[in-house]
């Protein structure tokens, strides 16, 4: 009986223990802030995403299911724009769900998809800079849309930037270019020069996704228009030009001067001033003197058209035409290929440089002979025949006589033979260069090698003695007439006397 008893004892302690144990650890309550827990609150927290994201509406919370919209600042697009709160289930704990929260977007096809990754404000359109081509009369370049779901219906336009105004007018571009597809390029119709222009790029009604201003690039300036010259100074004057397709940055004049009293002098001066000179003396301003003048404006893309005009200083208002008389040789040699050249130095004492280049050109115009003094000819070569070459550079102190195509080598040139038949220019020309102006000061002589021609010497001696016998005939004709005279006089006195 009473070990029956002490097993009843012992049964009632141990239920009271596993009891006691049963309310010492219940199942644990839901925290709906924790992940992996049974949804309780049905609430969702406000997303830390982009700093730059604008929620509507903008609260701390959010209630299942509420839809939330999305935007950014202008230029940019979320890749969500409609978000919701929603909840789904990570596990099963002890036969029951356990959720957590999280945000679905909607997608361009209207479905909500969980969103795994943090949302951000997008640049909705790229341009990258270095692909931007500016020339003098278009912009172009190239985009790229980085949500095409969003760049539907784009449209690019080029504007002028501000009104233009006299001088420099410029027309407005008209029109719009739609854009289509992720990426393309864009490019604006024919602009004007040295223009600022606006460039933009935008979704309708009025979100503006690109916008920048372009200058186009400079181009070569037009001519000048207004020219004169004032007859008691000799100076030229010029209206200075607009700043139309380029900043003028200076002027360029070619001055070719023909002396009245020899007309084998050509000096032809090329200048270059700054864009506030609008004036400049003629050189060697003397009655008579001809003048040919050509200025161009100059821009950072070069030197624009030239305007021409030519002058006479004792008549500015009618030029007469420029005309060329080199000086004749006659000492030639066709057999020997050579004539001899009288030559007298153009620069004198205090000049820097006495240095003169001789200068061989095949022809007898003006054309050729302004072209050779202005150039850059080289030493004679054999294979580019007829052309210009320098046959010798000297240097002169005073006036000498030069064996022209003896065959000499010196510095670098050849004092090559002439050919037989070849009609001949030959220019000593001196070079005088400053900070701001070259002048080329040529002298000319023109000849003809023609062949079977002794050389002049005997030419000469040949003539003074076809000379000397016409005048000895001359003589003899005259003393054989006077003494046949004289001897039908004799008989007849002879006569009388008898």
């Amino acid at each position: 009986m009473a070990l029956q008893w002490l097993c009843l004892r012992f049964l009632l302690v141990l239920v009271s223990l596993l009891a006691a144990q049963g309310q010492e650890e219940p199942d644990p309550e839901p925290d709906p802030k924790v992940q992996g827990v049974p949804w309780v609150t049905e609430t969702c927290q406000r997303p830390r995403w982009d700093s730059r994201l604008q929620l509507a509406p903008d609260q701390e919370n959010y209630r299942k299911n509420e839809e939330v919209l999305l935007s950014c600042i202008e230029g940019f697009q979320p890749s969500f724009t409609h978000i919701k709160c929603s909840s789904e289930v990570q596990s099963i704990s002890h036969g029951k769900p356990v959720y957590r929260e999280v945000w679905r977007g909607r997608t361009s096809t209207s479905d909500w998809i969980r969103i795994r990754s943090n949302v951000e404000c997008i640049e909705l359109l790229q341009v990258v800079s270095e692909s931007l081509e500016i020339s003098s009369t278009s912009i172009k370049l190239n985009w790229t849309c980085r949500l095409p779901d969003a760049c539907q219906h784009m449209q690019a336009r080029c504007r002028l930037a501000a009104p233009s105004s006299p001088p420099c007018e410029a027309e407005e571009v008209e029109g719009e270019e739609m854009l289509h597809g992720q990426e393309g390029t864009l490019t604006c119709p024919p602009l004007q020069p040295y223009t600022v222009y606006s460039v933009t790029i935008s979704l309708p009604p009025s979100t503006t996704l690109f916008s920048w201003l372009v200058r186009t690039e400079e181009t070569v300036p037009d001519k000048p228009e207004k020219l004169w010259l004032d007859p008691n100074t000799g100076s030229l004057s010029w209206e200075p030009l607009p700043s139309c397709k380029g900043e003028i940055i200076g002027y360029q004049l070619n001055i070719t001067t023909r002396s009245a009293q020899d007309g084998s002098f050509l000096e032809m001066e090329r200048l270059r001033l700054s864009s506030s000179v609008t004036e400049h003396p003629l050189p060697q301003h003397s009655p008579g003197n001809s003048y040919v003048v050509a200025i161009q404006g100059v821009t950072a893309a070069g030197a624009g058209a030239a305007s021409l005009w030519e002058f006479q200083t004792n008549s500015p208002d009618t030029p007469h035409p420029l005309d060329t008389s080199c000086r004749s040789i006659h000492d030639i040699s066709p057999s020997h290929g050579t004539a001899v050249i009288p030559l007298h130095p153009i620069a004198h004492p205090p000049e820097a440089t006495r240095e003169h280049q001789l200068i061989v050109a095949v022809a007898h115009n003006g054309t050729t002979l302004e072209g050779a003094c202005l150039g850059e000819p080289q030493p004679f070569n054999a294979s580019q025949q007829p052309a210009t070459y320098v046959a010798a550079v000297l240097n002169l102190t005073g006036p000498t006589d030069f064996v022209l195509g003896n065959g000499t080598h010196g510095q670098g040139y050849h004092n090559a033979a002439l050919q037989p038949g070849w009609d001949y220019t030959v220019l000593l020309r001196h070079i005088h260069r400053s900070q701001q102006a070259e002048t080329f000061t040529c002298v000319c002589y023109s000849f003809s090698v023609v062949a079977g021609l002794h050389p002049s010497p005997w030419r000469g001696t040949v003539i003074g003695m076809v000379v000397l016998l016409v005048l000895l005939l001359l003589f003899a004709g005259i003393l054989w007439f006077v003494l046949s005279r004289k001897r039908k006089s004799l008989p007849s006195k002879a006569k009388e006397d008898n």
